[in-house]
């Protein structure tokens, strides 16, 4: 398995921006959220999985699944949360493997919104690296973004890890407060360190 580094952070924090310049200069990135998405779309593997457990209303006409509809429903049930958990995390965790197990790039940035809070991904990674930003940025930014209502975005924030303990697991930290050029010139002194890194094999760690 080559390099891997999981990229972290609040919602909102920037992430996927992150992953965009890292992608740009050379590295592979697998996005756990992007391979939900596409776990869920008309015909997918996970459809008829959670079209059995939740019923086929959370089933748009085009045979997608209803994000808006199904987000309301674990919103509000941590039941139903679970199992659709259940359902999608094993097999974003296969599709995940696949990805990096073919990557060709010098090394990989996994993406994974709730590494820390869950740890499923730390046997496939080397490195922990978070997007970090005030929380009143990461409220402003989700709300541009998504379709999410304040009070949503405030119970996600709510439910992962506080700032300060996600900071005190990080390897290494993107500081996302500033402006975009502020974070490109960020990533890119953080490309040539995991590039040394996975020539070495992962070791020793850098500072």
């Amino acid at each position: 398995m080559p390099f891997c580094v999981g990229l972290t952070g609040g919602i909102g924090s920037g992430k996927s921006s992150a992953a965009k310049m890292f992608e740009e200069l050379g590295a592979a990135v697998v996005d756990t959220d992007a391979i939900a998405h596409e776990l869920t779309r008309p015909g997918a593997a996970a459809i008829g999985a959670i079209r059995n457990a939740f019923g086929a209303d959370t089933i748009a006409p085009d045979g997608s699944l209803d994000r808006a509809r199904m987000r309301q429903r674990v919103f509000r049930d941590p039941a139903a949360k679970a199992k659709l958990e259940a359902i999608l995390h094993p097999l974003i965790r296969e599709q995940s493997r696949a990805c990096i197990a073919a990557a060709q790039q010098p090394y990989v940035i996994v993406v994974v919104p709730l590494l820390l809070e869950t740890g499923a991904y730390r046997d496939l990674i080397q490195r922990v690296l978070v997007v970090d930003c005030g929380e009143e940025q990461q409220l402003a930014r989700a709300l541009r973004r998504s379709q999410l209502s304040a009070e949503e975005v405030r119970a996600i924030m709510a439910a992962q890890l506080p700032r300060a303990q996600r900071l005190a697991q990080a390897d290494d930290v993107l500081g996302n407060d500033g402006s975009i050029d502020g974070l490109r010139q960020q990533v890119r002194k953080l490309h040539a360190k995991y590039l040394t890194l996975a020539r070495r094999g992962g070791g020793p760690p850098l500072p």
